[in-house]
Formats: structure tokens, sequence, C-alpha cells
């Protein structure tokens, strides 16, 4: 039987759902010093989740699946297991940048294998401790674990062929959620290129959020997303960012809105931009960009607002 529960939960229903049976609370917060910062400060009864070594496999090569490819499904399948997760078990997963990093990654790939009873916290540890939920220092230890048996990710994953395909085909539609600055190839402070697939839109993940960093409503994001995609169905629908990570922040915003899932591009512009593929920058300077020849560079000059 398919259960039908929201992929967000707001701070005051979990404070109700504290200590449930069958609830685990993880902490999916990235960063240098995020496993420190859990261990000085998380939600009582929260475990920790490390996102690149237990939510990707990491290459020595980057242009193979980029920063974070997914991991084996086997070797995930291990990692939900050893976390005490079973599929009767109710996971509220959060972080500390509003479930951008890593707690919507951690989501998506709970839904990709099925698991159902599966949310995100609105408003991340920040939100918790507003509404009082109870602090706790200690680290938590798993003591009763049960095999996952897992067989292949469901949700609809694209690969770098495919987007190289559609990328501008007007009946598909690919869209890179990095922020402005790095769609448009004016900074690029983590890969070593700037600027976007050619014919992808630019969605910014943090428009998921209102002011005080909270997910719009289910009604305003319904809106949003279905004048952004008009006619074009799902499947014919791309998400990506850098590495995978915040893209699955706007795919979990478009599943709040009660939308069907579109597919995750998971390599996104990290394993793009190192394959010689053609690369579009809309910039407002022609200042000079690193050389990485062959690879096709297409400069659009724009003007800047006044």
């Amino acid at each position: 039987m398919t259960i039908n529960i929201s992929p967000i939960i707001q701070a005051q229903e979990l404070l109700t759902l504290y200590k449930s049976e069958n609830l685990i609370i993880v902490d999916v917060s990235n960063g240098k010093n995020a496993k420190l910062n859990y261990e000085a400060k998380h939600l009582e009864g929260a475990i920790f989740i490390d996102l690149n070594t237990q939510l990707a496999e990491i290459n020595d090569d980057l242009s193979i699946g980029g920063r974070h490819p997914l991991p084996k499904i086997e070797n995930f399948a291990k990692t939900v297991s050893n976390l005490g997760i079973s599929p009767k078990s109710h996971i509220i997963i959060y972080d500390d940048k509003n479930g951008s990093n890593a707690s919507a990654r951690f989501w998506w790939m709970l839904k990709s294998i099925g698991h159902e009873k599966v949310q995100v916290l609105n408003g991340g540890i920040q939100e918790a401790e507003k509404n009082n939920f109870p602090i706790s220092s200690k680290t938590e230890i798993i003591n009763k674990t049960e095999t996952y048996k897992v067989t292949n990710w469901k949700l609809k994953i694209a690969e770098i062929e495919e987007v190289e395909k559609v990328s501008q085909n007007e009946n598909h539609i690919v869209i890179d959620v990095r922020d402005a600055e790095r769609y448009n190839g004016e900074i690029e402070p983590i890969d070593l290129i700037a600027g976007h697939i050619p014919g992808a839109i630019n969605v910014p993940f943090t428009e998921n959020l209102d002011e005080n960093g909270l997910f719009l409503s289910p009604n305003l994001l319904k809106e949003k997303y279905e004048k952004i995609f008009g006619n074009v169905e799902a499947e014919n629908i791309i998400v990506h960012c850098g590495s995978g990570v915040t893209a699955c922040h706007s795919l979990l915003a478009i599943a709040y809105a009660g939308l069907e899932i579109p597919k995750l591009y998971v390599g996104s512009w990290s394993e793009w931009s190192r394959n010689n593929k053609a690369i579009h920058a809309n910039r407002t300077d022609l200042q000079s960009m690193p050389a990485l020849t062959p690879q096709l560079l297409i400069v659009t000059k724009t003007n800047k607002k006044q």
C-alpha cells in the first residue's frame, strides 16, 4: 500500500512525533566541520550521515560522474541498513542549510530506493531550535540493524549523453539550479570553468525558499513550476546543479508541490565541464577566462543593469 506523506515536515509537527516508534532523525549537514558541528550540537536522538563517504562514491577522475556520483546501489543498501533503517522506518532528515546541503540529496536517494516514509525538516536545525526541539551533544549509537533489500534506483536519472542530446531541444527542458552568477559564467568557485550547458535555463534552488529560509507553500511552488514546465512532461525535464546535491532541493520542492519528479543529472556541471562539452556563458564583461581547448566556449555579452 502506497503511503501518502508530504516530503516536508514542519518543526512543530516533528515535536508531536518525537520519540515515536520507528522514527529515525538524521543529520545530513555537509561541510568541512559538519561532523564536529554534529558532535557539538544536534537534534536529540539524531544520527549523522556523511555526504562524501556515504551518499556518494567519489572517483579520482571527476570527469566520471562529477564531484558527488551516486554510490553503487548495493553499497547504499548497506549504508541504509547500517543506519538501522528498515522499510517501516519514518525518516526525518535535516541539515543547517535549509535542506540544500545535503538533506534533499538523502531524501531523493531514499525515495529512489522506494522508501515511502521520509521527510525533510523545513528550515533545518535552526527552525527546530526556534520551536524548542531538544538539542543534544551525545553521539547516538545504532544498536539495531536490519538488511534493507534494494535492487535499483527507481527515480529517473539522466546521463551526460542524454543531456547533450536534448539540452537544446524545444520539447525538453534542462534546468540549472545554481546561482545566477555561476550560470552566467561570471564566477566559478568550485569547478574548472564557469558557464552553463547550452540550452539550459537557470532556476536557482534558493527561489524555492521564502525570506525566512522556509519552503514556499505547495500552491506557490506548483504555480511556479507549472509555469516553467509548460506542457513538457516530467520525463523530458532534467534538473542539475554543480554535483547532483542542490538539484535535489528543487526536486524536493517539485514533489512538495505535488508534481511528478523530473530526472536528476547527477554528474551535473562538475562532470559536464570536465568532458570537453560546449559551454555557454552569459557574461557581463569579456574578461579573460581559463583556456580549456578543445572545449567550445560560447560567450554572450550582456549589459549590467544600472
